[in-house]
């Protein structure tokens, strides 16, 4: 593909994601429409701050990747502000971060992973946007490093013999990304600009076509935050700069739903699956994540993107969905991209257009509260492939593409339960050594879900075997929920497991049936796990979780002699990049094993689960 600017743009900058005509606008709407938000972004400037890490750069987790938030947000705040200040700030972190050596880590992939991506977008955008600013020999150094960078990146994205990407992973697309962001505001300067470009185009044209069109994403919260403005700023940069859209997928249209769903009634905790900060502990207020994720004590979850895409796709109920998460008075780690994403011509539809039940028939997730309200209960269940159904059908016609989906957790058939202000059941969060035994689903004779004992746990699965785990069927009527999966697939042939269907029934206002039909093999233990922030105490057949004044009593019922055992949860945390499945053992909250007497080779057990609170007993 050959790789053309707009005519208007050839040899013109500031072009990349806005012209010079444009600053104009958002210098209008930082004084109006966009002050408040704007103040906001002047009032914690990182670069006015402190000054810049030196060369080589630092290694700690993430500290390059926020260099690159740094030099981006006060480039455009000069050029909005016009204060000398901010120039001056601008060019000592840009200087300083073309020396780092190398971007990233020195021992987990240099130069061509996150930090590479972020530091190719945000010096990228900053000799655009401050290119008549510079000097011609700062202009040279600048471009230089710019070029090194974008080499290295290219030279590993670009295809080759025995060469497979995930196109659908994090590590693909923000590199991929900050590529192409370098290469627009490069073109017409670097010869192998347009290549760089035409590369990034190339991964990010896959990415949109192979993440799942219901929206839902398959490494979680988390990971949404993280990863996802990456796939905006790029479609953003390539129309701007190129004239052609790839906007015209499903995927962008339907995030507002993941979103709305995802977030729990009360605005700042979320349904955690998949690797999502460290569970309990961040629920909680403590950990090394909470403050990270917490800034003010509330939630960073960059919805500002949503703005961009409720823009772009001129779509009130996707700005509704940034408006209700902006009414919690969440953060975004790039604040500074309000004032080019919000349009506040764009009316946000009443948030009851969403509905309150929604099925990611896709990804195999249901999600349901009994309203928008702070005093909704609220449910999800979860029974797919790590990435969706399609992938079954799709992954042979792409054999280029390498799956990853490490981030996404071995929890077929787990549920989460959130009533009366609080969240009673399970998750554990981001791990080193994801296993089934931390969600609240089953193990067969200690065997769980995929290949246990590596941090992707589904490589190595087929994916024809991973296509049946699936919900079956939801059905809501009267007060009455009640969602079906089979969960078989999700288990090793070596697991023995033959049939594992579970039935979720949720019946207003406060009571959850859980029915398990499971068949193995050969005469085998079998585990089910129900995990909860508290201790959990039993009696027999009988169980409580205490969640401040709100108590989920449970009662187990089989014709099958069971036994019981609460106590700690405790796993792998991640280790360092690099070195993920190397982390310390954490205990993550509690939970409650129900287990067969001896060996069968069939159970029928049913749980059934009371939200009350304390005065009403």
């Amino acid at each position: 593909m050959r790789v053309r600017l707009k005519p208007e743009l050839e040899g013109v900058h500031p072009r990349v994601f806005v012209t010079a005509a444009e600053l104009e606008t958002l210098r209008q709407r930082a004084q109006s429409t966009h002050r408040g938000a704007w103040m906001r972004v002047l009032e914690n400037l990182v670069a006015t701050r402190r000054e810049p890490p030196p060369p080589p750069g630092p290694q700690e987790r993430r500290s390059q990747n926020n260099v690159a938030f740094a030099i981006a947000e006060i480039s455009l705040a000069y050029q909005i502000e016009r204060k000398p200040e901010y120039l001056a700030a601008a060019r000592r972190w840009i200087l300083a971060a073309i020396d780092y050596e190398p971007w990233g880590y020195t021992y987990d992939k240099p130069n061509i992973d996150l930090a590479a991506g972020h530091l190719l977008y945000a010096i990228g955008w900053a000799y655009d946007l401050l290119y008549h600013d510079f000097s011609t020999p700062e202009r040279v150094r600048i471009r230089a490093s710019l070029e090194r960078h974008a080499t290295l990146v290219a030279d590993h994205f670009s295809p080759g013999p025995g060469k497979r990407f995930a196109f659908t992973q994090n590590h693909n697309f923000i590199p991929t990304s900050g590529l192409a962001v370098t290469a627009l505001a490069l073109m017409g300067e670097s010869e192998a600009a347009p290549r760089w470009a035409a590369l990034a185009r190339a991964h990010h044209h896959r990415a949109g076509m192979l993440l799942s069109p219901d929206g839902y994403y398959y490494e979680g919260v988390e990971y949404w935050i993280f990863s996802t403005p990456w796939l905006v700023h790029f479609l953003d940069a390539w129309e701007h700069s190129t004239g052609e859209s790839l906007w015209d997928r499903d995927l962008f249209r339907n995030w507002k739903l993941y979103l709305a769903h995802s977030l729990l009634p009360d605005g700042q905790n979320v349904f955690d699956f998949g690797d999502i900060w460290e569970g309990p502990l961040t629920r909680a207020g403590r950990g090394a994540e909470y403050p990270r994720v917490y800034p003010g004590r509330t939630l960073q979850s960059n919805y500002n993107v949503l703005y961009g895409v409720a823009a772009r796709l001129r779509d009130p109920e996707t700005q509704a969905v940034a408006d209700r998460y902006a009414s919690f008075s969440h953060s975004n780690l790039e604040e500074y991209w309000t004032l080019l994403w919000r349009d506040p011509a764009l009316k946000p539809a009443p948030i009851d257009r969403i509905p309150l039940l929604h099925h990611f028939e896709d990804s195999g997730v249901v999600f349901y509260r009994t309203s928008w309200g702070a005093d909704a209960t609220a449910l999800a269940f979860k029974a797919g492939p790590p990435e969706g159904h399609r992938v079954a059908a799709l992954l042979p016609q792409i054999p280029e593409w390498r799956l990853s989906g490490g981030h996404a957790h071995p929890d077929a058939n787990s549920f989460i339960i959130w009533a009366n202000g609080r969240y009673l059941t399970g998750d554990t969060g981001y791990v080193g050594l994801p296993q089934a035994r931390h969600h609240n689903t089953v193990t067969v004779g200690g065997i769980g879900q995929g290949k246990e004992g590596k941090h992707d746990v589904w490589s190595g699965m087929p994916s024809d075997r991973l296509a049946t785990i699936r919900i079956s069927s939801v059905t809501h009527q009267a007060g009455r929920l009640r969602i079906a999966a089979d969960a078989a697939g999700a288990y090793p042939a070596e697991s023995g497991l033959r049939r594992f269907t579970r039935s979720f029934t949720f019946a207003a206002p406060a009571t959850f049936v859980v029915e398990d039909d499971i068949e193995v093999e050969r005469p085998t233990l079998i585990e089910s796990y129900l995990h909860a922030d508290t201790p959990i105490s039993s009696s027999g057949n009988d169980f409580v979780i205490q969640q401040g004044g709100v108590q989920l009593r449970g009662q187990i019922a089989s014709q099958t002699p069971l036994r019981t055992r609460a106590g700690e949860t405790n796993l792998t945390s991640p280790g360092k990049p690099g070195s993920i499945e190397k982390g310390e053992t954490d205990q993550r909250g509690y939970e409650i094993v129900i287990q067969t007497a001896s060996p069968v080779r069939k159970l029928d057990v049913t749980v059934t689960l009371r939200v009350q609170r304390e005065g009403s007993l």
